[in-house]
């Protein structure tokens, strides 16, 4: 009931006219037919999953850090005015990985594969992050890699991880206040199931924004369970619910044409 009334809320971004393009249930389902399970396979599912959905080769590069890999899926754009939209692709050990952190990665591809052809006000960076179950290694590199001088044109993180359980909620001791504010009024307007609460444990890729001054916010899709899946080896395709994973895609889509459509310094 809830993915039905959200399937009928129309989104744009900034003077974009034409509908949005949105996946459907059922892709987002077909995409957790093969999960990698094995890390070393997972960056090249990374990239694949990205162009099968459009992305040019040439917009596709692999930033390469002392302790992690990040690929980065980035359009040209005339603007200075910038957004990143993450997800880790990493996993621990135990498990396939499919709600932590797959989930995120097939949500931030499909968010790229819906704005890739639209006119946004800032330049959109979409970001697979490595090791980030290792110490947040890949987003830290990347946020410490921005010089102080260009932060303030970061005008938000929007991190998704760990999708599929249950309702899109915000991690709010992983989110700025604004964003956090910012999501609440979102999914009412949205008028679909949300919550927050603070999700305990290592952090979250946001935080490595967050140190730096840069606004930014967790989407995870958790229930009370997930110290019962994540991190276990319970952590497999069947315990993914799709239609939650959609839920949190279009919440964060939403998210993102509002944070496009804001003055760059309005969560800061």
């Amino acid at each position: 009931m809830a993915a039905t009334a959200a399937c009928c809320v129309t989104f744009r971004i900034s003077a974009q006219q034409a509908p949005l393009q949105l996946a459907s249930p059922e892709q987002i389902t077909n995409d957790f037919k093969s999960v990698p399970c094995n890390n070393a396979d997972r960056l090249e599912a990374v990239r694949k999953l990205f162009g099968s959905l459009g992305a040019p080769a040439e917009q596709i590069t692999l930033q390469k850090f002392k302790n992690a890999e990040n690929l980065v899926i980035q359009a040209p754009s005339p603007s200075t005015e910038t957004v990143v939209v993450g997800a880790h692709y990493d996993k621990v050990d135990q498990g396939c990985g499919a709600v932590d952190n797959w989930t995120g990665i097939v949500a931030i591809a499909h968010l790229y594969a819906t704005t890739q052809s639209l006119v946004h006000k800032k330049a959109i960076i979409f970001v697979a992050f490595g090791n980030e179950e290792k110490g947040l290694l890949g987003s830290r590199a990347m946020a410490d890699a921005i010089p102080k001088a260009q932060r303030t044109q970061y005008c938000a993180m929007i991190n998704i991880d760990s999708l599929g359980m249950g309702a899109p909620q915000v991690a709010e001791n992983l989110s700025s206040e604004k964003l956090h504010r910012l999501g609440t009024s979102v999914a009412k307007t949205m008028k679909i199931p949300y919550g927050d609460a603070p999700i305990g444990g290592a952090g979250a890729d946001s935080a490595s924004f967050m140190e730096k001054g840069i606004p930014a916010i967790t989407i995870h899709g958790v229930t009370n369970e997930w110290r019962q899946v994540l991190h276990t080896s319970a952590d497999q395709v069947v315990k993914v619910n799709p239609k939650s994973v959609y839920l949190g895609y279009r919440f964060a889509l939403s998210l993102l044409a509002s944070v496009d459509n804001a003055p760059c310094k309005a969560f800061r």
